[in-house]
C-alpha cells in the first residue's frame, strides 16, 4: 500500500522523536527522573501523532509517571497511588476554580452564533463591492471578512471553512490564480488566533499567569499590522501580475438602484444628495412617497451627523478645564473653627489671638490679615489671601476678578488646541470628498455595508472596548458578546431553534475539549516537575548560556516545529510551563513572549506539510484545488508572518505601548 507523503513525514517525525530520546537515555552516565520525564514528553507528542486523544493521553502519562515519581522516591505502592490521585484531584479542582476560563464558551458561543447566522456571507458581497476599484479587490475583501469575522469568532477552522465556501469560487470565476486564492483565505483565516478576543490569549494568560486584558490589548496592533501587510501584499500583486488578481468585471461591479429611487430620476453615476433633495421639492417623487425619500436622506446624511456629533464632544472635551485642587492649608483655614487646627496649619494664628481667624481691633498694625485706613471701601486692595475669606455682602468677587492685581476665578473653558481646528478641517474636508463623490450606487453600497459590516464592527468594538478600557472584566465582555451575537442573529432573522441547538453543541464540545486539556496539562505538568525534567530543562538552557535574542530565536524555533504536528491548544498547555520559567532568566516579558507566540503559530498553520488550515480549505475546495497548489499559495504569507515577528521584536511598543498606556 503506498502512503501519502504526510504520513511519511509523520512517521519519519516520529521515529525522529523516538530516536533523539532514546539517544539521550544510552548516552548519559546515569539515567535520573530528569530524564524520565523527557523520554515521557516524548511519548506524548507520539501519541498525539498516533491519533490519541490529547487530553485524556496527557492525563493518563501524567498519571502513570507521576505514580513512578512518587514510588522511586520511596513510598509504598499504595501511598504512591494515594498521592497520584490527590494530585489529580488538586489539579482538577485548581483548574475548574479558574475565572478566567469562563470566557472561553462564552466567546465560543458568541463566535457560533455569528458563523450560523449566516451573517458573513453578506459581509463579503458588501466588501468586494465597496472595495471594487482597488487592486484585488477580491482578494482584499477575502482579507478584511476574514479579520472581521476571526474577531467575531476565534476558530480558525470555521472561518477558512465558511470563507473557503464564499470567497473560493467568486474568486476563481473571476480569474484569480488559485494559489493566491488559497493563501489569502488560509493566511486570513488563522487571524483568529492573533486578534481578540482570541480563545489562543486567554488559554495562555491562564497557563503563563498573565492578564487577558493586557494579552488583548498588546495583541490589537500587531493583528492590525500583519492582517495589513497581507492586504498589502495581495495589492502589490494585484499591481504587478494583473493576471494573477484581475480586476473586477462590470458585470461583477454592477450595483442595482431600488425602482422606487429609478423613478425620481436616479441613475448609478448620479450624485446621491443633489438628487434626493431635488426628488424632495420637485414633482417627480409623485410616485414616490415623501417618507421613503426622508429615510434615504437620512441614510445618506448619518455620516455627516456621526461627523457633527464627534466633532462636538470633541470640543467639549478639549476646550473642560479639569478642576484645581484646593490646598489643604486652605482648607483648614475654612475650617478655623477647630480650636486644635493652630498646632499643624502654617497659617496659625499667635496664641495671644482669641479666635483663630478674628482680626483685633486696629489690626492694621499688627498682623498680616489687617486692613490698612480707609481700605473697607476699597476692594482694589484686597490682599490676595483673603480671596477665601469674604464676608457676606460684601461686593469682592466681583470687584476682585475685575481689578488687575488680583487672581480671576479659573474659567469652566479654554480655547481649543490647533490640534483639534487641524483635525475639524480635515474631518470636514473628507465629508465634502465624501458627498461629492457619493453616487445612488455607492450608497446602495454603503447601505449594505450599514447592514452588514457596520452591526459586526459595533458588537466588536463594544466587546473588546469594554476589555481594554477596562470596563469589564473579560469573562463580563463574553456575556456581552453572546448577547450582541443572540441580537444580531434575531435582527437577521436567523435566530431558530435550530441555529441555538448547534451553537450550544458545538460550544460545550469545544469548551469541554479545553478544560480537559487544561486538566490534563495540569497533571502533566505536575508530573513532570516531579520527574525533575523542568530542572534538566533549566539547567540544560542555562548552560548553553545563551543572550536574550538567541534564548528568543530557540524557543521560537522549537514552538514553530511543534506547531507542523500538533495544535496549538497542545502547544500552549504542554510546552508553555516549560518556557515561561526560564523567562526571567533572560529578562523576557512574559506578555511580550505571548505574543511572539501568537503570531509564531499561526506561521505554524500555515506550514506544510501538516498546516491545518490547508486541510480545512482543501475539505470544501473544488476538486481541481490541489493540496500542493494551497501549499505553495500559503508560502508567501508565512514568509510575510515572520517578517511580522522580526518587526515585533526589533520594534517591541508595536504591542506592548498600548497595555503601558492604559495599566502601567
Amino acid at each position: 500500500m503506498k502512503l501519502r507523503k504526510e504520513l511519511w513525514f509523520g512517521f519519519t517525525l516520529m521515529a525522529l522523536i523516538g530516536g533523539a530520546a532514546l539517544t539521550m537515555l544510552v548516552s548519559v552516565d546515569e539515567v535520573t527522573n530528569g530524564h524520565i520525564g523527557l523520554l515521557m514528553l516524548s511519548l506524548v507528542v507520539v501519541a498525539i501523532m498516533l491519533g490519541f486523544p490529547t487530553a485524556f493521553t496527557l492525563m493518563g502519562m501524567g498519571m502513570m509517571f507521576a505514580y513512578f515519581a512518587y514510588h522511586s522516591g520511596g513510598q509504598s505502592v499504595e501511598g504512591a497511588a494515594r498521592q497520584t490521585l490527590d494530585l489529580m484531584v488538586q489539579r482538577a479542582f485548581s483548574v475548574m476554580n479558574s475565572d478566567v476560563l469562563i470566557a472561553i464558551p462564552l466567546f465560543v458561543f458568541m463566535g457560533y452564533l455569528v458563523e450560523r447566522a449566516n451573517l458573513i456571507a453578506k459581509l463579503f458581497s458588501s466588501l468586494h463591492l465597496a472595495l471594487a476599484r482597488v487592486p484585488g479587490s477580491l482578494g482584499v475583501a477575502t482579507l478584511v471578512t476574514c479579520a472581521v469575522f476571526a474577531t467575531a469568532t476565534g476558530i480558525v477552522g470555521a472561518v477558512v471553512t465558511l470563507m473557503g465556501l464564499l470567497a473560493l469560487p467568486q474568486m476563481l470565476k473571476a480569474g484569480y490564480d488559485v494559489r493566491l486564492s488559497a493563501g489569502a483565505i488560509t493566511a486570513g483565516g488563522c487571524l483568529g488566533i492573533l486578534i481578540p478576543p482570541s480563545v489562543l490569549l486567554i488559554v495562555y494568560g491562564a497557563t503563563a499567569g498573565v492578564s487577558v486584558v493586557q494579552l488583548y490589548a498588546g495583541a490589537l496592533f500587531p493583528g492590525i499590522m500583519l492582517a495589513g501587510m497581507y492586504i498589502l501584499y495581495v495589492i502589490i500583486i494585484a499591481k504587478l501580475k494583473p493576471a494573477m488578481a484581475p480586476p473586477l468585471s462590470a458585470e461583477a461591479a454592477f450595483v442595482p438602484i431600488p425602482l422606487k429611487l429609478e423613478k425620481v430620476g436616479a441613475t448609478g453615476s448620479a450624485r446621491a444628495l443633489p438628487g434626493l433633495l431635488a426628488a424632495l421639492k420637485g414633482k417627480r417623487n409623485q410616485d414616490v412617497s415623501t417618507g421613503y425619500l426622508l429615510k434615504q436622506l437620512f441614510i445618506t446624511l448619518m455620516p455627516l451627523i456621526l461627523f457633527t456629533v464627534v466633532s462636538l464632544w470633541s470640543y467639549q472635551t478639549v476646550t473642560r478645564v479639569a478642576p484645581v485642587e484646593v490646598p489643604s492649608e486652605l482648607e483648614q483655614m475654612g475650617g478655623g473653627f477647630n480650636t486644635e487646627s493652630s498646632s499643624s496649619g502654617g497659617l496659625a494664628e499667635p496664641p495671644s489671638e482669641s479666635g483663630g481667624l478674628a482680626e483685633p481691633p486696629g489690626a492694621s498694625e499688627e498682623g498680616a490679615l489687617g486692613e490698612p485706613p480707609g481700605a473697607a471701601q476699597d476692594s482694589a486692595s484686597e490682599p490676595v489671601a483673603t480671596g477665601g475669606l469674604t464676608e457676606p455682602g460684601a461686593a469682592a468677587p466681583a470687584a476682585t476678578a475685575s481689578s488687575p492685581g488680583s487672581p480671576t476665578a479659573t474659567p469652566d473653558r479654554q480655547a481649543a488646541p490647533a490640534g483639534y481646528w487641524i483635525g475639524l478641517g480635515v474631518g470636514g474636508a473628507a465629508m465634502l470628498v465624501y458627498y461629492g463623490l457619493l453616487s445612488f450606487a455607492r450608497l446602495e453600497i454603503f447601505k449594505m455595508l450599514l447592514s452588514s459590516f457596520f452591526p459586526l464592527l459595533v458588537m466588536i468594538m463594544a466587546v473588546l472596548g469594554s476589555i481594554v478600557f477596562g470596563l469589564a472584566t473579560p469573562t463580563e465582555a463574553a456575556a456581552i458578546g453572546a448577547l450582541g451575537g443572540f441580537v444580531l442573529a434575531a435582527a437577521y432573522r436567523q435566530l431558530n431553534f435550530t441555529v441555538v441547538k448547534e451553537s450550544v453543541f458545538l460550544t460545550a464540545k469545544t469548551s469541554a475539549m479545553v478544560c480537559w486539556l487544561f486538566v490534563g496539562s495540569a497533571i502533566f505538568s505536575a508530573a513532570f516537575a516531579l520527574l525533575g525534567g523542568q530542572e534538566l530543562v533549566e539547567n540544560w538552557v542555562l548552560g548553553m548560556n545563551l543572550s536574550k535574542t538567541e534564548f528568543l530565536i530557540l524557543s521560537q524555533v522549537i514552538i514553530f516545529i511543534l506547531g507542523w504536528p500538533l495544535e496549538w491548544t497542545e502547544i500552549i498547555v504542554i510546552f508553555m510551563p516549560i518556557f515561561i520559567p526560564l523567562l526571567d532568566n533572560f529578562g523576557v516579558d512574559p506578555l511580550f513572549f505571548g505574543l511572539l507566540v501568537a503570531l509564531n503559530l499561526q506561521t505554524a498553520f500555515l506550514s506544510p506539510p501538516v498546516a491545518m488550515s490547508a486541510f480545512y480549505l482543501k475539505g470544501v475546495a473544488p476538486k481541481h484545488v490541489t493540496l500542493n497548489q494551497i501549499f505553495a499559495g500559503m508560502l508567501p504569507f508565512m514568509g510575510i508572518q515572520v517578517i511580522a515577528i522580526i518587526m515585533l521584536y526589533q520594534f517591541p511598543a508595536i504591542g506592548m505601548w498600548l497595555p503601558e498606556v492604559l495599566y502601567r
